[in-house]
């Protein structure tokens, strides 16, 4: 027969509160819910064979819980401190890893592009910062700081000295802004460039689609059939694309989309209808702007600045078709990936709605900021 407990739990009002708030608690562990149940049950008279009963536990462990709040109050409900097993290694060997991490590797004469953890670790033990450790330590050091060596991003610096004056007046036809003053209803913004180079590559043998469990397979062995050129039109705030097929990219081809564009309402008949295109061959230049303006007196052709084509809509157009149409790439000539560019073109302009573009002058502003920074930084290195 179960004795009763020599610890008898008395609660203040504020004690019941805060046991009756944890014990139910959805977001607290299941620990100390139990141990809040156990202390509640306990101040009702119930004895320790009965609450283990009810809260599917063994009787000591009710009994600890009860000799622990009836001593301690709310504090003894909490985890007992635990020492753990010690470090292996101190802070400062943490440091050094970290900073070797943030260091090339030619710094260091190591004949290595990048680091990876397991020569990271082989290296914290030939410069003596511990006798031994493996790369998953490492690793996790890393991790905690979201440190990756063996990772990295192209970037380039914007070196024309009119960068920001020639980028801003384009993220301003975005804003449908033009020299400080709002576009009206009858001006349009067109943004153009060709993709090259596109290749009908024929597979030596039939994929097999999707099915349950697995992906669609695509023979690796092909035949070349040639290349061509999808010269692209996008109305920015229309969402309204135009494209033509040609062999190859210049400037006939390019003024050929033009005029499609420039003759098809409502740019046929509008105030001022805005191009703007990158610095390539076929549009490079004053004598492009000269070109463009005597054919067509309405059309105003605004060029990016160099190493800017990220600034162009188009170029999100095109990373679709290459998604959409394009990949894996599978067409029994150039006529066939031809046709599927144009029909892919009509149906994109049936449910297509403009970028939800976010990039704003000011945005441009801040980032070109940051690069002046970091090249501040860099140029110490340069020297």
């Amino acid at each position: 027969m179960s004795r009763w407990s020599p610890f008898v739990v008395v609660l203040s009002g504020e004690e019941r509160a805060a046991l009756l708030e944890r014990a139910g608690s959805r977001t607290a562990s299941h620990a100390l819910v139990l141990r809040a149940r156990i202390v509640l049950l306990a101040s009702e008279g119930v004895r320790n064979i009965d609450i283990a009963a009810r809260v599917g536990v063994c009787v000591d462990v009710v009994s600890r819980w009860r000799k622990r709040f009836s001593i301690e109050g709310m504090a003894g409900l909490d985890d007992r401190p635990r020492s753990g097993r010690p470090r292996r290694f101190g802070p400062e060997v943490v440091a050094g890893v970290k900073a070797l991490a943030c260091e090339p590797p030619e710094q260091r004469a190591v004949p290595l592009s990048r680091w990876s953890s397991m020569e990271l670790a082989s290296q914290a033990v030939h410069e003596g910062l511990v006798d031994a450790i493996s790369s998953s330590t490492v690793r996790r050091w890393l991790h905690a700081d979201a440190i990756k060596p063996w990772r990295y991003r192209s970037w380039i610096s914007p070196r024309a000295a009119d960068f920001t004056a020639r980028a801003a007046r384009v993220l301003d036809l975005y804003a449908r802004m033009w020299d400080g003053v709002a576009l009206g209803p009858d001006d349009y913004v067109i943004s153009a460039d060709e993709k090259s180079q596109l290749q009908a590559l024929r597979r030596s043998q039939q994929g097999r689609p999707a099915g349950p469990g697995r992906v669609a397979q695509v023979e690796f062995d092909y035949e070349r059939g040639g290349t061509l050129a999808y010269m692209a039109a996008y109305d920015v705030h229309q969402a309204r694309l135009f494209g033509q097929i040609a062999d190859k990219t210049g400037i006939v081809p390019f003024m050929d989309l033009v005029a499609e564009v420039m003759m098809t309402e409502p740019y046929a008949s509008a105030r001022r209808v805005f191009w703007i295109v990158d610095n390539g061959s076929s549009h490079n230049g004053q004598r492009s702007i000269a070109r463009m303006t005597a054919a067509w007196p309405t059309a105003r052709l605004v060029h990016l600045p160099v190493h800017a084509s990220w600034l162009n809509q188009i170029e999100v157009v095109f990373s679709i078709v290459q998604r959409k149409v394009v990949k894996p790439g599978d067409f029994a000539d150039l006529a066939e990936l031809g046709d599927r560019l144009l029909r892919f073109q009509d149906r994109y302009n049936t449910t297509a709605r403009p970028f939800d573009w976010r990039f704003s002058t000011a945005d441009l502003h801040d980032m070109l900021r940051r690069v002046d920074s970091t090249a501040a930084t860099l140029e110490p290195l340069a020297a």
